[in-house]
């Protein structure tokens, strides 16, 4: 009998060994039986200058037996949520023993010279699942050659004519270069940085006529003590206007320390100096808000009177001057100066505006376009200012 009984124990020990062993081969399959884990990849697309999409992989640890959902949003970064990608948010379902998925965000072409731009895509509330690598960048790769130039073939435009008035005055850019009897090139470093503490050089080689616009370059390089070079054009001594309407189509440039105008200056400056002689800016941007641009009078007996009065314009919804065409426009009665941008008025100022000063705005005046680099108003470039930056011209025209 205790043969029997030892053989029954080492027979019932056997067959438990034999079963745990089976049980421990079959753990991955008790495994599976388990909540999986969501992780999501980051994800990263060429810029193009067409629309595109960015897909992120979003996978489980392993497919399961019952329905797996996860909620998905966007979060912006240096990239702009409805200008460089659009923002999304949603869920998303694994079916059974299903175990990765896609999330496609679209993301806008464009044709400006940026940094590489990322957002980042989170998930939230996991059903039948738990979040294991919940958020992920999306990178928005630049494919421009910054030292591309690329101009724009959209934007506002205004007419060639005007019912009771007249083309007095354009110039259009055609040709191979500039119109010399009509501009002149303004060369160096100005006194104290052209009275602003700007940084710039100004030259000639900074300037060029291309496919029908005037292009002035900004660039970081030294010359001539200075640590960037650019291009200053006046009409001075060649062309001056007073009243009538004026209308100038540019794209501007952008970035931190970048200073591009579009402006005009009494011709009596020689007699009387600044700000006696007045002086109306048409278009100024300060770099590092490009989507605002400022129109404003500058005036006052003597430098130790001077005055001045301006506004702004504010594209809506993030949009960027640098973007595409706009137009910039001063309407100049005697008296009265209006400002304004695509046709939408947004400054006036009359001859109640100067009080006790004199008001210098019925003479005649001439162009200015600059691009400026540094000086008192935009401050100086950082680490965020691309270089070569440029101001395309469009036309300029003159109607009485």
């Amino acid at each position: 009998m205790n043969y029997i009984k030892y053989y029954t124990v080492f027979i019932l020990v056997a067959f438990l060994s034999l079963t745990a062993c089976e049980i421990e081969n079959e753990l991955p399959v008790n495994e599976i039986r388990q909540a999986p884990k969501i992780s999501i990849s980051a994800a990263s697309v060429l810029e193009s200058d067409e629309n595109n999409v960015i897909e992120f992989e979003v996978a489980l640890s392993w497919g399961y037996t019952q329905e797996v959902k996860v909620d998905y949003t966007t979060i912006a970064e240096t990239a702009e949520d409805a200008l460089d990608f659009e923002p999304s948010s949603g869920t998303i379902t694994f079916a059974v023993g299903e175990a990765a998925k896609t999330i496609s965000i679209p993301v806008f072409g464009e044709n400006i010279f940026e940094n590489d731009e990322t957002f980042k895509v989170e998930l939230a509330n996991p059903v039948n699942a738990s979040i294991l690598v919940g958020g992920a960048i999306g990178t928005i790769k630049n494919d421009d050659d910054i030292n591309e130039l690329v101009i724009p073939a959209t934007g506002y435009t205004t007419p060639e004519a005007y019912a009771g008035m007249e083309l007095v005055w354009a110039d259009e850019f055609t040709g191979t270069s500039l119109n010399t009897d009509d501009w002149v090139y303004e060369i160096g470093r100005g006194n104290n940085g052209w009275g602003n503490n700007e940084l710039q050089f100004y030259q000639e080689e900074n300037t060029s006529i291309e496919s029908g616009h005037l292009v002035i370059e900004a660039r970081k390089e030294s010359f001539g003590g200075a640590e960037y070079t650019s291009s200053r054009l006046i009409t001075q001594g060649k062309q001056s206007f007073r009243f009538g309407r004026i209308d100038i189509r540019a794209v501007l440039p952008e970035g931190k320390g970048l200073w591009p105008a579009l402006w005009m200056l009494g011709t009596k400056i020689d007699a009387v100096g600044w700000p006696a002689c007045g002086e109306i800016d048409i278009m100024e941007l300060v770099g590092n808000q490009p989507s605002k641009v400022l129109g404003t009078v500058h005036y006052g007996a003597n430098f130790a009177n001077w005055k001045f009065t301006g506004r702004s314009a504010i594209l809506p919804n993030g949009d960027k001057f640098s973007e595409e065409f706009h137009v910039f426009s001063l309407v100049w009665a005697e008296n009265k100066l209006e400002w304004y941008v695509d046709d939408e008025l947004f400054f006036e100022f009359d001859q109640s505006g100067v009080g006790a000063q004199p008001y210098p705005f019925n003479d005649n005046f001439f162009f200015i376009f600059n691009v400026a680099v540094g000086g008192n108003l935009p401050g100086s470039p950082d680490g965020t200012t691309n270089f070569p930056q440029r101001m395309v011209v469009d036309y300029v025209r003159v109607f009485k």
